[in-house]
């Protein structure tokens, strides 16, 4: 079977590490047909903005995409590719495993969570205005179909993956309406599922336990900007953005992509670590059905991890973007 996925090269450093990752992906025998389509900061001259419409034209086409990063201007400008994107494909909930792998140095042992974002509203649904010349307001959207929806999403990945225990994180002791009705929404679906441990926690609370006892937690459930933040913590406890992969999941397209950023001044030089997005194509391959191919990835990613030979900077070696790939290639 051949498999049509689109794939979004992305800005800086986007098109070396996305090229790894596709390496890797046709390195495994399955069949897939790319579809790359351009967008972001390269594509704004031509056509005035960085999704254009041939973009979201290939995912609903192909329901699955491959995407590197892409550059959001700060304070000004367009809007976030990103959240637009989740938006307009109604990808309602952002899956961000964060796992312990072997030959990092890192705090922690034995770290195995999943962070499952609401990603479709809250602060991120962009309703914002000046009030006069000094202020300015931001409205929090939550509703309860999109908080059950994704809590929903939270329980059934543990039931899938064999999880104990499903966390909700919120501030509803004092966002009593809005993370309140987040809270009350995340209970009613616990009740479907008695199965799966349940409990809540305050997210200045939750931040400082992760750093204390992580390995005491396992599935989290969080509004868009707490999901946000708390998936770049849990990524700092396994080491780092550089081995972060991250899913938008909908019910119609998934676009898989790396949490961090496009990190323009690295651009062409093959240096930059490929791991995230390589573990994001590995996570993008169970969910088209290819779980042999994603276990394969995922076995070289650590064989390759424990003999250290092929590491790049970050990880305390010298190895090039698509050196590591080759790697990875070589253990497949």
């Amino acid at each position: 079977m051949t498999h049509n996925i689109t794939l979004i090269p992305g800005d800086g450093i986007g098109p070396e590490i996305s090229e790894a990752a596709r390496r890797v992906i046709d390195a495994t025998g399955v069949s897939i047909n790319w579809d790359v389509v351009e967008a972001g900061e390269k594509v704004i001259a031509e056509y005035g903005t960085p999704l254009p419409d041939y973009v979201l034209d290939s995912i609903k086409r192909n329901k699955v995409a491959l995407k590197g990063p892409l550059t959001t201007p700060v304070g000004k400008g367009f809007r976030s590719v990103n959240v637009t994107l989740r938006q307009e494909l109604n990808l309602y909930a952002n899956v961000r495993p964060a796992k312990t792998l072997p030959g990092l140095v890192t705090r922690y042992e034995n770290v195995d969570l999943i962070i499952v974002r609401e990603n479709t509203e809250d602060l991120y649904a962009g309703i914002e205005h000046m009030v006069g010349r000094d202020a300015a307001e931001s409205i929090k959207i939550i509703t309860r179909e999109a908080s059950e929806r994704v809590a929903r999403h939270a329980f059934e990945l543990a039931v899938k993956q064999g999880r104990k225990k499903v966390t909700a994180v919120h501030k509803a002791n004092i966002m009593k309406l809005s993370d309140g009705l987040f809270l009350e929404s995340v209970k009613n679906i616990a009740k479907d599922y008695p199965q799966i441990e349940f409990e809540d926690m305050i997210v200045d609370a939750m931040c400082m336990k992760l750093v204390q006892t992580p390995e005491k937690y396992d599935v989290m459930v969080l509004p868009n900007l707490y999901g946000d933040i708390v998936s770049d913590l849990c990524a700092g406890l396994v080491g780092g953005l550089g081995v972060a992969p991250g899913a938008n999941i909908g019910e119609k397209a998934a676009v898989f992509e790396p949490v961090h950023g496009s990190a323009p001044r690295h651009a062409g030089l093959n240096r930059i670590n490929p791991l995230a997005i390589i573990m994001s194509g590995a996570l993008m391959l169970l969910h088209i059905g290819e779980y042999e191919a994603a276990d394969r990835i995922s076995q070289a990613i650590t064989a390759v991890l424990k003999e250290g030979k092929s590491l790049t900077y970050d990880l305390g070696g010298t190895t090039s973007t698509s050196g590591m790939a080759d790697a990875i290639i070589s253990k497949l």
